[in-house]
C-alpha cells in the first residue's frame, strides 16, 4: 500500500508539500498540485481522511434527531438534509429520540465528546436551559420546532396560522360540530401553537369543543383507527376533527370507511403536512415546504459550523398552505 512518503518521491517533492496539497492548503503552486495528484493516481493513493479531520478537529459529521424516522414526515426532510450535506462534504448521523427526554439528552452527549461538528433537532424534549449548555461544544440548529428561549438559527413555520387556517376551512365548509386530534408531547411548541389557532378560529365563529371531543395520544395510522374507534361510540360525536398528521388522518378515514361512513358526509378530516400518503388518501391538508425547511436547517447549520458560532439567534420563518381534496 502506497504511503505520503512514496507520492512525495514519485512527485519531486518534499512530504510537507504532499500534505499540504492534500490538506488543501493556500499558497501551492498549481504545477505541484498537479505533480501530487499524478502520482497519487499513479500510486492508487488514498488520503487517511480520519486523520485529516483528527488535525483540524472536525467529524464533518452532522448528528439530525427526530421522533420517529416512520414517520414520512420526518423520513423525507433527513433525506434531503443528507442530500444537502453530502454537498458540502459532510455526512450525517440519524438519532431518534422517541419522544423521550432522557433519550435526547443522551445523544446530546456526541456533540460534547466531539463526535459531530454539529446538531439539528427536528423537535425538542426536554426545556431549552438542559439544551443551552451544550452550545459550548459546538452549533446547534432548530427546524420544525422552535422555542422563544434558544439563541440558535431556527427554522420553522406560523403553526397557529397553520391551525387557525385549517379550523376555518372545516368552518367554512358549514361544519359546527368539530373535534381536535393531537399527539401527546407536551414540551412541543409546534402542538401548542396549532391547537392556539384551532382555538382561535372557534372563538371567531362562536363555536366551542366538548371535552369528549379531544384525542390524544395519535401520532400514526394505527393511533388514527384507534381514534375513530373512540369517536364512533360518542353519543354525540363531532362532525369534522382536526388532526396535527397526515398519518393519523389517514388511519380515521380508513376506519371510517371501513365501518360504513361517509367521509366527509359523516365526519370531515382534515390531516397536516401533505405527505405523499394525503394526495393517495385524498385528504384534505395542510402543506409543510418539507424540502424549503431541510436545506434551510442544513445550510444555517454549516455556516454555524464554518463560522464557529453557536449563540446567533437567526429565524427563518416559511409559509404554510391549506390544499383541499376529498375529506372535508
Amino acid at each position: 500500500m502506497a504511503t505520503i512518503q512514496d507520492v512525495a518521491k514519485l512527485a519531486g517533492l518534499s512530504r510537507t508539500t504532499v500534505s499540504r496539497v492534500i490538506n488543501q492548503h493556500p499558497y501551492v503552486t498549481e504545477e505541484k498540485k498537479r505533480l501530487v495528484s499524478n502520482a497519487m493516481q499513479e500510486l492508487n493513493y488514498v488520503p487517511n481522511s480520519s486523520a485529516r479531520r483528527l488535525r483540524r478537529q472536525q467529524t464533518e459529521t452532522i448528528a439530525v434527531y427526530v421522533p420517529r424516522i416512520t414517520n414520512p414526515f420526518f423520513s423525507h426532510l433527513v433525506e434531503v438534509m443528507e442530500k444537502e450535506a453530502a454537498k458540502k462534504g459532510y455526512q450525517l448521523i440519524l438519532c431518534q429520540t422517541r419522544y423521550k427526554k432522557e433519550q435526547e439528552r443522551n445523544f446530546l452527549e456526541l456533540l460534547k465528546t466531539k463526535q459531530v461538528d454539529g446538531l439539528i433537532l427536528t423537535s425538542i424534549e426536554n426545556d431549552w436551559s438542559k439544551i443551552e449548555p451544550y452550545l459550548a461544544y459546538g452549533p446547534i440548529v432548530v427546524c420544525n420546532e422552535y422555542s422563544d428561549s434558544a439563541q440558535v438559527p431556527l427554522v420553522f413555520l406560523d403553526q397557529i396560522k397553520g391551525g387557525y387556517i385549517g379550523t376555518k376551512h372545516l368552518i367554512e365548509q358549514g361544519y359546527t360540530k368539530l373535534g381536535y386530534c393531537t399527539g401527546d408531547h407536551k414540551s412541543s411548541r409546534v402542538a401548542h401553537d396549532r391547537r392556539i389557532g384551532f382555538l382561535k378560529a372557534l372563538n371567531e365563529a362562536g363555536l366551542q369543543m366538548k371535552d369528549e371531543w379531544y384525542f390524544g395520544g395519535a401520532y400514526s395510522v394505527q393511533d388514527g383507527k384507534r381514534t375513530f374507534e373512540a369517536l364512533k361510540k360518542l353519543s354525540d360525536p363531532p362532525q369534522a376533527l382536526f388532526t396535527g398528521s397526515d398519518e393519523v388522518a389517514a388511519g380515521i378515514v380508513k376506519a371510517a370507511s371501513d365501518a360504513g361512513w361517509k367521509v366527509p358526509e359523516d365526519l370531515a378530516v382534515i390531516g397536516f403536512d401533505n405527505q405523499p400518503l394525503a394526495e393517495l388518501m385524498e385528504l384534505t391538508t395542510i402543506e409543510q415546504p418539507i424540502e424549503t425547511i431541510a436545506r434551510q436547517a442544513m445550510e444555517l447549520m454549516i455556516e454555524s459550523i464554518k463560522s464557529k458560532r453557536t449563540s446567533v439567534r437567526k429565524e427563518v420563518i416559511l409559509p404554510l398552505k391549506l390544499i383541499q381534496r376529498c375529506s372535508t
